[in-house]
């Protein structure tokens, strides 16, 4: 089997990171993958805005609990970075485009032997009157629309464990 596809099958979300910083040259090549994903008629909508500061990422972490219904006082699992994806709230194909890139950043930190996990709410998160103001600090605006959060960070420990998929899931013709 080849590498691109062990990788798809042996990726699992992390749920429990340390605090270690991840080095900013792996945070740029999985920013740089993301980057690579398919987009709707070539267009390349999805932006990614890496929250590498740790104010800021507790308060995105604080603004994603607000939505939370499971109430977790930090949804973002201890990640110490969050690469957020956002597209223009008139991409005709934006949350695919953006769900693309969520996808090629979760194999790329796999790759690096970087934990991550897909966090929803950004949609809310970006929404929410604090988090404009933090697209605006980024340079951003109101404009946009949060697809999803990419939290990434080195996990406490390995998820080896790749359950079995559910049968019935394939269909032919």
């Amino acid at each position: 089997m080849n590498d691109i596809l062990q990788a798809m099958i042996t990726r699992r979300s992390c749920k429990s990171f340390l605090p270690d910083p991840v080095p900013q040259e792996m945070i740029d090549g999985m920013i740089e993958a993301g980057l690579y994903a398919a987009s709707w008629m070539g267009r390349q909508m999805p932006v990614i805005l890496a929250v590498t500061d740790p104010q800021e990422r507790d308060l995105l972490s604080r603004l994603n609990a607000r939505y939370d219904a499971l109430k977790r006082p930090d949804p973002f699992y201890g990640a110490p970075a969050v690469l957020c994806v956002l597209v223009p709230k008139d991409a005709p194909a934006g949350v695919e485009d953006g769900s693309l890139v969520l996808g090629n950043l979760m194999l790329a930190a796999h790759s690096l032997g970087i934990g991550s996990c897909w966090i929803h709410r950004a949609r809310q998160v970006f929404e929410d009157p604090e988090g404009i103001a933090l697209l605006r600090r980024a340079g951003l605006d109101e404009t946009y629309r949060g697809v999803g959060h990419c939290v990434i960070g080195y996990p406490k420990k390995q998820n080896d464990r790749i359950p079995p998929r559910r049968e019935g899931r394939v269909f032919r013709l």
